[in-house]
């Protein structure tokens, strides 16, 4: 809930002064997909390639925010859109605090997705989707949710009763069901050096 009561306070240092500092802009990378695509491991093998390059770069993942910030949050649509709009706030945050922050997270519905990009300035929002299909994923199912979900024990999970929508013009593609990581770690640093992130 919005107030009338608060004022927001504009810092002296400000993102261009942190980007200058650092040698590199920030943004917000913002991987999507089902759950097994590949997310977070091709999310953490960039953060890693970036750490190389001297870049400040952090991840966010989908799993690890549902243990703290978003603890109190179900897999309700509803409460998937707060999730949403919450990690959307802080990878503002971070963004603006210089650093190129990385968000892994299902986020299976466009307009959810759409509202954090509406959320930065125009091509401060990079998404990235990992595309693999739910029959690769659920092969890759390690913590056998999916399994579960099948057998009725998990509710409302994505890809089995709950729908992910792809989205229609991201700015990366990553097929992470046939391209080795290496590979998609090098179209994501391309990518960035394209749009003048990192030199």
């Amino acid at each position: 809930m919005k107030t009338s009561n608060t004022i927001y306070h504009m810092a002296t240092v400000t993102r261009e002064r942190r980007n200058q500092l650092n040698g590199h802009k920030s943004v917000v990378i913002w991987f999507t997909g089902l759950s097994g695509s590949g997310k977070s491991t091709l999310a953490h093998s960039v953060e890693e390639e970036l750490y190389n390059l001297d870049c400040t770069a952090f991840v966010l993942d989908g799993e690890n925010i549902r243990h703290g910030l978003s603890s109190n949050l179900s897999f309700r649509d509803d409460d998937r859109k707060e999730n949403i709009r919450r990690i959307g706030e802080v990878a503002k945050l971070m963004m603006e605090s210089g650093v190129i922050a990385m968000i892994a997270f299902i986020s299976p519905f466009k307009k959810d997705r759409n509202l954090v990009r509406q959320l930065l300035p125009q091509g401060d929002f990079i998404e990235i989707y990992c595309n693999a299909s739910l029959e690769t994923c659920e092969s890759r199912d390690v913590k056998g949710l999916y399994k579960r979900a099948r057998a009725g024990e998990i509710k409302s999970y994505t890809g089995i009763d709950s729908p992910y929508e792809a989205p229609d013009n991201s700015e990366l593609v990553i097929d992470t069901e046939n391209e080795s990581l290496e590979e998609s770690v090098i179209k994501v640093i391309n990518l960035l050096k394209s749009k003048g992130v990192i030199n």
